[in-house]
């Protein structure tokens, strides 16, 4: 079973044009429509895709979540939104209004740190309510937004919240990733593997090094949809050589264990 935890999806009708803004500096290479991360999973050999809702203001959290919790969910695994300037009651209502259970953070499009305290607050109530938590960890387009995902931030997010599941993007670090073998590598946090836009641009032997000191049964494959091509990255990933059980972990053992899936067959 291949599962790609790193899927940004919209409405038919906005895709478009939220990729050409270009988010986070990058060119898609896909559509961003349901139906496009369909086509390309069918391609690539995907079984199932996590698709990440992100509301960049708290007005927009619970259509966000109406869109998120309305797709097909025989293939696509709906990953919500919150937002801090939203309680903690009224995020976990908008979750639970749509049946998701599921978050997608991102300190880079939200405008908002993982050092916020009302950041911890928030994912300590999700925690509470045993909702698992995806972050983008590391660089953004400026100093900014470099220090809203910093793994400095994620690390004492990580201590501050010892019961949250949490998936780091990136390894922990995009763009910093000697802060992230430092700080997050060994670390409790589940580690995904996308580095857009191409995760063949990191050293294999860095890579190799990263899955033997944090363990294939603590990192999630993930892409980046649509801003990178899925079947290059799962490519990428068993060009490593790695061990066949722990290719299957990563692919989408650990995350159907994390999220309690079924394997196939």
């Amino acid at each position: 079973m291949i599962i790609d935890a790193h899927c940004h999806v919209w409405p038919d009708h906005i895709a478009a044009k939220v990729l050409a803004d270009r988010p986070a500096g990058l060119d898609a290479v896909h559509d961003g429509t349901l139906d496009g991360l369909r086509r390309t999973m069918d391609n690539a050999g995907i079984d199932l895709a996590m698709c990440l809702g992100v509301a960049t203001v708290a007005r927009t959290v619970e259509r966000t979540n109406e869109f998120i919790g309305s797709i097909d969910r025989s293939r696509f695994i709906p990953f919500g939104t919150v937002h801090p300037d939203l309680s903690v009651e009224e995020n976990l209502a908008s979750l639970s209004r749509h049946g998701i259970g599921g978050v997608k953070l991102h300190p880079l499009f939200q405008e908002v740190s993982l050092a916020d305290p009302r950041v911890v607050e928030l994912l300590a109530g999700l925690a509470e309510a045993g909702i698992v938590v995806i972050t983008h960890a590391g660089a953004g387009s400026d100093e900014a937004s470099n220090e809203r995902g910093a793994p400095r931030h994620l690390r004492a997010l990580l201590d501050a919240v010892p019961g949250l599941t949490l998936i780091a993007c990136h390894y922990g670090g995009y763009h910093r990733l000697d802060e992230a073998e430092e700080l997050i590598i060994g670390s409790r946090a589940v580690l995904e593997t996308s580095w857009p836009p191409r995760l063949a641009d990191l050293d294999p032997d860095r890579l190799r090094g990263i899955i033997a000191a944090h363990g294939a049964g603590r990192m999630v494959y993930g892409s980046d949809w649509p801003m990178a091509d899925p079947a290059a990255e799962i490519a990428a990933i068993r060009a490593l050589g790695l061990d066949p059980e722990d290719e299957a972990a990563i692919l989408g053992g650990t995350l159907a264990g994390l999220l309690g899936i079924a394997k196939a067959g």
